[in-house]
């Protein structure tokens, strides 16, 4: 009876908060206790994180509006005029080169009546870099500039009706104050990233040391060959946390655990607001697919011509990238049970100049969307799960889910206030890599 009474007081699940969690602790760090612990002794993130609605709309108020959110590739919006219309915590933004060459994203609406300007499908802005309102017709340069409301040069306004339009005459009207309402934009290797904060910190920052880690990948070279999208019935964080470890690969992944060892992993972790890791040496291709297909950069070092490297960007981003190829999941969340990834598959020019390079893109695209397949079931399958108010947190498997806690402090981090970029592993000099999953 004794020893009952004992196991019940020190039972560590009735020491977790009961479901539902009121809401307004979401931002009270005291809520966070079990995993703010060391990883050995701590537990994940609470559900509520990963169901409730209040929680996503914080989320998307604390996490997605005040951090660098990587959007798009940078090759797709190359040269001037061309654009990717994307939304991140509800808002739909723009990014386009302007004539000079220069990044620049706006929020997607006209300063009239706040008409969205672009499709989400738009490709580019417009005819000679005009962004055109369809509702009155009011226009817009690629610096956001107002042109015209709409009485200008080729404005398509009816013969012999221009000073019905004429707003020269307006009172108190200058459309020099009327310009798109612009975003911070940064770009890093293949990335575009904005960020919505109205003075956001540098994106170096954020990055912390990848550009370093990355350098000899010319990551800014990298080309878009393949992009897919998927509707995902899951909290994004989960298809992150999911990315970060390796300890469901044998049974969620027997084609991939064939081509990347489960003891071949190693964290290749720095100081940032990133969670890294790698797999070395990059086995070659089994029956059922692989890595293969391409030949590799030639530009790499030793150890990077024979890793992959596996990172997730903070807050909702996964960059793999291979010595012959790269693949990418933007995801984007939709409420706390969904999220819309798009997948991209990329190379870098040199490894396409080969004539069996299309087969090797094709043979990469289906084996990424096969491992994305068998991931995006199982995250289901533990949304399903959290749902259940039952569960209150799990106990993290310290050996293989330092990542994991790594992101999950992250986000509290976030939630509760607190601006704070992560330190890396304690490494030796010289070395680069940890053991992903040491011995006892």
């Amino acid at each position: 009876m004794t020893s009952d009474t004992t196991s019940a007081a020190v039972d560590p699940y009735a020491a977790l908060p009961a479901r539902p969690v009121d809401p307004a602790l979401f931002t009270h760090e005291g809520t966070y206790a079990p995993t703010r612990l060391p990883v050995e002794l701590a537990s994940t993130l609470l559900p509520d994180a990963y169901t409730s609605p209040e929680f996503f709309a914080l989320e998307q108020q604390r996490l997605f509006t005040t951090s660098w959110v990587a959007v798009g590739i940078t090759s797709d919006v190359a040269k001037p005029g061309a654009c990717i219309v994307v939304e991140v915590a509800g808002r739909s933004i723009f990014v386009t080169r302007n004539r000079h060459g220069a990044l620049r994203a706006f929020h997607n609406l006209c300063r009239h009546r706040a008409t969205k300007l672009l499709d989400a499908d738009a490709r580019e802005v417009g005819k000679r870099g005009r962004i055109r309102c369809p509702y009155h017709n009011w226009t817009y340069d690629t610096d956001g500039t107002c042109l015209g409301t709409p009485l200008f040069e080729d404005s398509d306004v009816p013969a012999g009706q221009e000073p019905i339009f004429d707003t020269s005459v307006a009172k108190g009207f200058d459309r020099a104050d009327y310009g798109l309402l612009d975003v911070a934009v940064e770009s890093w290797g293949l990335f575009v990233f904005v960020n919505l904060s109205p003075d956001p910190a540098p994106l170096a920052t954020q990055l912390g040391d990848l550009p370093e880690r990355f350098a000899e990948y010319r990551l800014d070279e990298w080309v878009t060959q393949r992009t897919s999208t998927y509707d995902v019935a899951a909290n994004y964080k989960l298809i992150g946390e999911n990315f970060m470890e390796y300890y469901h690969l044998p049974w969620v992944h027997p084609e991939l655990n064939q081509v990347s060892k489960f003891s071949d992993h190693y964290r290749w972790q720095g100081p940032g607001l990133y969670t890294g890791m790698c797999t070395t040496p990059v086995s070659r291709n089994s029956d059922a697919g692989g890595w293969d297909g391409l030949k590799a950069l030639s530009t790499l070092g030793t150890q990077d011509a024979d890793s992959g490297r596996f990172v997730w960007l903070f807050p909702g981003t996964a960059l793999v990238v291979l010595p012959n190829h790269a693949f990418v999941l933007f995801n984007r969340p939709v409420a706390a049970n969904r999220t819309v990834e798009t997948a991209v598959l990329l190379a870098h020019p040199e490894s396409l100049e080969d004539d069996a390079a299309e087969e090797g893109i094709e043979q990469l695209a289906k084996f990424w969307d096969l491992v994305n397949r068998q991931d995006l079931e199982i995250v289901e399958r533990v949304q399903e799960g959290l749902e259940n108010p039952a569960y209150r947190g799990g106990r993290m498997c310290f050996r293989f889910e330092e990542p994991l806690h790594r992101f999950q402090n992250m986000v509290i981090d976030k939630i509760v206030g607190i601006e704070r970029v992560p330190g890396g592993d304690s490494l030796e000099p010289g070395d680069s890599m940890t053991r992903m999953f040491p011995d006892p």
